[in-house]
């Protein structure tokens, strides 16, 4: 999967599914994308852009080589941007600890970014997947094929027998040509969380932080369990 900002929870639950998250970021940076913006809630226009900011760069710069934005204090204003939720969210004084800390790990290449705030969320979560960085594992692969033929062909590279993509992947991909090369193509089953917000009018598929500020570890990593007990595909614990 491609390195994204903050993702959605969708992202956490496919990893607790997972033996590997492999962060592929070898692919083209898209702008006006996922991979340095999310959304959190706010309590005028319901929600709002969060941001790490990048440095401009040429058409079809893979995303490992992205650069954010130097002399710009973005770590310090996305806090700030959280602010909103100190009067309401029960979890928040524990989520901007959590945030503050991952984002000092933080230095100016997006991909590690994206890496670190992830296996961070993880570890906060108690999500144990291995994750590892596509660029750094100079794997045999060419980048000239399809989607569909990269996935197979870095399936066959690390060994696996089942690859899992999320529901806006199923377009991409034929199981019967998985099957063919000995691995099983499942495509994620997820049901998102619902939850109250005090003042702010609940809103689907924000970032991970939002359903940290409502919601405690041990709730979310309920949630994404039973997701894993209803999938008869998913990794066992």
């Amino acid at each position: 999967m491609q390195p994204y900002f903050l993702p959605y929870l969708g992202y956490f639950d496919l990893a607790n599914k997972v033996d590997l998250w492999l962060v592929y970021d070898d692919s083209q940076y898209i702008r006006h994308g996922w991979m340095n913006r999310n959304r959190v809630l706010d309590p005028v226009s319901g929600w709002k852009y969060i941001v790490a900011p990048v440095k401009k760069h040429r058409l079809g710069t893979p995303i490992h080589q992205i650069q954010l934005v130097t002399g710009v204090d973005w770590k310090t204003r996305l806090c700030r941007q959280l602010e909103p939720y100190h009067m309401d969210a029960p979890h928040y004084d524990t989520v901007i600890r959590f945030l503050k800390d991952a984002l000092a790990e933080c230095d100016h290449n997006l991909t590690n970014v994206n890496t670190t705030l992830f296996k961070r969320t993880c570890d906060f979560l108690g999500i144990t997947t291995s994750i590892r960085k596509y660029s750094e594992m100079n794997l045999p692969i060419s980048q000239t094929q399809s989607i569909e033929e990269l996935a197979l062909a870095i399936c066959r590279e690390v060994g696996a027998t089942e690859y899992i993509n999320r529901p806006g992947g199923a377009g991409q991909f034929q199981a019967a040509r998985f099957a063919r090369s000995g691995v099983k193509l499942t495509i994620q089953s997820f049901t998102n969380m619902t939850y109250a917000c005090g003042r702010f009018r609940f809103e689907p598929n924000m970032s991970i932080i939002d359903v940290m500020m409502w919601n405690s570890t041990e709730e979310i990593k309920r949630h994404l369990d039973a997701s894993c007990m209803s999938d008869p595909h998913a990794k066992e614990s």
